[in-house]
Formats: C-alpha cells, sequence, structure tokens
C-alpha cells in the first residue's frame, strides 16, 4: 500500500478514499473554536492577529446548513446510540458554536470507526473546553466498554496570569474499536529512583527508547522497568527546538512515537484526518508504518510535503486534490479562482496567502513571504496570482504600486497565461533589489506551468527568512525512538 497525503474535507476524503476497516491506528487533533490558532502556520505581515484562521474553518464552528446537515446525517446513519446521545446534546446546549462543532465531531468519529480494523485504535487529543462533550461521544460511537485510557500529557510552560491553577497538561482519549485491542504493546519506563537502590548491583543497565523497551525483562534477564503509567511526561517544543515550524499548535514528535509505538507494528497503517504540520505522518514514517494524512489547506499540504523532504528524502507518497500538471492547475482556476490561488502562493518558496486566506478585497495581493537582507534582517516580498486566460501591462503596473504602498523588496506576478512582451519590459523597468546576497530583479513574472518544469524555481529570489527548524532535519527510518522523556 502507498502512503496517501489528500488535500481537501477529511469527511468526503474518507467515504471516498478510505475503505472499511483498513486502519490499524487513528489519531486526530480536532480543532475548536476556542483553539483560534489552529492550523494558522503564520501571523500575516499586515499585523493581523494570528488568532484569525484560515477561511477554510470559518464557518465549520458556527451552528447554520453545515452544521444542520452534519447533524441530520448523525441521526440517518443507523447508529442509533450515537444519534440518541447528540440529540440529547443538542437539547442541552441548543444551535450554538459547541452544538455545531459536536455535530461535525460526530459525524467523522462515525467514518473513523467505519475506517478502524477490528483490531485497531483511536487516539483523540482534546481541547479542554470540548473534551467531556467528546468522551461522551466516544463513549456512544464505540461503546463504553471500547474506552482504554484517560492519557494526561504532562508539560512545563511559562505560566500565564489566570484565575484558575496553571493548566500544565493536555488530556488524550484512548479508545479501541473491541473489548480489548488488537494491538498493544505495553511500554516500559525506568524504576524510580528508590526502586533503583534497592536493584543496585542486582541488575543490568537499561537504556530506554522515547516508547520505552516492549520486554526490558527478557533482554536483561532483570526486573529492570515498570509498565508506563497515563501521565506522560513529554516537554512542549521551546520555541528555538529544531522540530518547530512555526506551527502554533504543533506537538512533540516523541508524543506521536509513543502512541505509534504503543498501538501499531511496522507495515500497518496509520491515518491522522487533521494532519496539520504532519507530526504523526513524521513518527509513521521514521517508524516504518504506512500512512495516510489529510488537510484542508493547501499551506500545510506544502508544509508536510516539505517536512517529508527534508527528513526523509527517499519516502514514497501520493499527493491527492492538488494539481499535479499544467491542465489541473487550469481546471483548478475554471473550478474555484479563489482556492486556485492559494494553491498557486504555495509554489513559491515559504509562500503564505495574504491576509490569512480570507476572501475579499485585497489589493491585488494573494501571497507574501520574507526574504533575508542580511543578519537578522528581513523584508517582505508579495505574491500576485492571475488565473485567467488574458494578462495584461495593467497587472504589473498594480504590482508596482503594491510593492510601494506595502513597503515590499520585491514582487512576484504568477500566471497561467504566458506575459505579454509590454508587461515583460515594464517588470524589467522596475530596477533591481540589492541586498548582502547580490541582486535581484524587483519585479518578476513566472508562469505556473514552469514550476511544473525542471527542478528550480523559475524566479530568482535571496535566502528565505527561516525559522529554527523550519526545515526537519534527515532521518533514518527504523523501529526504535528517541530517549524516554518522564
Amino acid at each position: 500500500m502507498t502512503n496517501h497525503l489528500y488535500y481537501g474535507d477529511n469527511m468526503p476524503v474518507l467515504r471516498a478514499s478510505v475503505p472499511d476497516e483498513s486502519v490499524d491506528l487513528i489519531y486526530l487533533d480536532p480543532p475548536f473554536n476556542s483553539n483560534a490558532t489552529y492550523n494558522v502556520l503564520f501571523k500575516s505581515p499586515s499585523g493581523e492577529s494570528s488568532d484569525a484562521q484560515i477561511e477554510a474553518f470559518d464557518d465549520t464552528w458556527h451552528w447554520g446548513e453545515a452544521a444542520e446537515e452534519a447533524f441530520g446525517e448523525v441521526l440517518r446513519s443507523g447508529h442509533s446510540d450515537a444519534a440518541k446521545m447528540l440529540n440529547a446534546m443538542r437539547s442541552l446546549l441548543r444551535e450554538n458554536d459547541m452544538m455545531a462543532y459536536l455535530a461535525m465531531m460526530a459525524a467523522r468519529l462515525l467514518e473513523l470507526h467505519r475506517a478502524l480494523k477490528p483490531t485497531g485504535s483511536l487516539y483523540l487529543h482534546c481541547d479542554p473546553t470540548a473534551s467531556h462533550y467528546l468522551k461522551i461521544l466516544l463513549d456512544a460511537v464505540f461503546g463504553k466498554d471500547r474506552f482504554r485510557n484517560e492519557i494526561v500529557w504532562s508539560y512545563r510552560r511559562w505560566p500565564t496570569k489566570a484565575y484558575r491553577f496553571q493548566r500544565m497538561h493536555d488530556i488524550i482519549l484512548y479508545y479501541s474499536r473491541n473489548a480489548i485491542p488488537g494491538t498493544f504493546n505495553e511500554l516500559y519506563r525506568e524504576q524510580s529512583e528508590s526502586s533503583r537502590k534497592r536493584w543496585k548491583g542486582k541488575r543490568q543497565h537499561v537504556t530506554f527508547s522515547e516508547g520505552g523497551r516492549r520486554n526490558p525483562t527478557a533482554e536483561t534477564g532483570e526486573d529492570s522497568a515498570v509498565p508506563l503509567d497515563a501521565v506522560w511526561r513529554i516537554p512542549i517544543l521551546a520555541p528555538s527546538s529544531r522540530e518547530r515550524l512555526g506551527y502554533p499548535t504543533q506537538k512533540p514528535l516523541a508524543l506521536l512515537e509513543r502512541i505509534v509505538s504503543a498501538s501499531s507494528n511496522p507495515g500497518d497503517v496509520v491515518l491522522d484526518p487533521f494532519c496539520g504540520c504532519c507530526t504523526t505522518v513524521h513518527a509513521a514514517e521514521k517508524l516504518n508504518r504506512r500512512w495516510i494524512g489529510i488537510d484542508i489547506t493547501h499551506l500545510a499540504v506544502r508544509e508536510i510535503r516539505d517536512r517529508l523532504r527534508g527528513a526523509f528524502p527517499d519516502a514514497r507518497y501520493e499527493i491527492h486534490g492538488q494539481p499535479r500538471d499544467i491542465a489541473g492547475a487550469r481546471a483548478l482556476a475554471e473550478q474555484d479562482k479563489h482556492q486556485f490561488e492559494l494553491w498557486a502562493v504555495t509554489l513559491m518558496p515559504d509562500g503564505k496567502p495574504w491576509r490569512l486566506g480570507k476572501k475579499g478585497a485585497d489589493g491585488g495581493v494573494d501571497g507574501f513571504f520574507y526574504i533575508m537582507t542580511g543578519e537578522k534582517k528581513r523584508e517582505l516580498c508579495v505574491i500576485s496570482v492571475k488565473g485567467g486566460k488574458n494578462v495584461g501591462v495593467g497587472m504589473i503596473r498594480e504590482l508596482m504600486a503594491t510593492l510601494d504602498g506595502e513597503g515590499a523588496a520585491m514582487g512576484f506576478l504568477l500566471t497561467l497565461a504566458p506575459p505579454t512582451r509590454p508587461m515583460k519590459a515594464l517588470a524589467a523597468s522596475a530596477g533591481f533589489y540589492e541586498s548582502d546576497f547580490g541582486s535581484f530583479p524587483r519585479v518578476q513574472i513566472a508562469t505556473v506551468e514552469q514550476f511544473f518544469e525542471g527542478e528550480g524555481l523559475p524566479v530568482k529570489v535571496p535566502p528565505l527568512r527561516v525559522a529554527p527548524g523550519k526545515r526537519a532535519a534527515f532521518q533514518q527510518p527504523d523501529a526504535g525512538q528517541g530517549e524516554l522523556s518522564m
């Protein structure tokens, strides 16, 4: 089975592309409207707060036609327990943001249950404002006797001012498809200091991996370890961490390695329907599992692709739902102009949607990225995308005006149609941007087709401003993990 990365809403992707009882392990970290930074990989250069969400999620968290349809799907599903529970929740909560979220999640949990093998398991990473409702839904979908653990992911972080105890943990709900999970590799940790003193001189030294050893006593012949409990002390990612990709809700690789190690074996299929920046996929690839990742933004799919290229250059997978050639790009432009613009922006190195990808007046700007101009200095570059069949010199004038208005260093026009000679001449008249890394044409034009040709970029840019850890370090896939964090 080939690994698969899907762009799109996970509901139709699951129905169309994930067969019944085909997945061994599911991990999901679904967003809720209180977690407003979900799937926002950046801040807008115009100073907009990063608590605005990419447009793909704007309607998900409010009661409306989509929520009503999801609610109806659950009632029509034939799963009486889930239908009764969701109906009871609506009687209590009425039609509000929480109920819209729960209706969306209930419909997707039914699909995930369908896709899970009888021997499989599901781990749901909960938002604290919705975790109690989600546990009730999971009991209804899976059966209360399928509940295995409430895992506490414990960590330290800088305290915040609040009229409550400091929150230093997340909850992960663990369920199995059957009453007894078909796959559970018990993980171990080192004994406490007092136990080690009691055993001093009576046992061999054991080195524990991130997931722990599955059977340490068989390897050492000594009683040198204890089974891992449900409180997992794994540090959150520091801003300077090499893992950090600039994604606010990014989870540590160690956390996902532990889940993948415990509830799957090499060759098993791991699914993440809210893939984000691909930590689940990274862990699955590293531990020799097959995987399926789904995300609803073009930007996230680009980030996943770049992360895999950096960490696993030889990883084999297919990307679905995005153009693979110029014909596919033209079809997307005709079908949905806005989605074409969002996708085309990701063709540029580190390109991100302008104004967080929201529809509306954009002043001729569809995307942006930053370049290095010297040590610890950066400059804004803007991207304009044109998906129509006709292009003209006015597009260059508009882009040049935007450069001045936004104080940008460089501007790039991406088009489906070939640029005209007057367009090229006017772009050349904009002169050069002088940086510590050389001179670069200040206004450049590239066709989408050029991005499908060859390996290099069809534009010239100075080095990008990339945050620490932005490109994942190379890793050799294996069946082991890093050091165990307690």
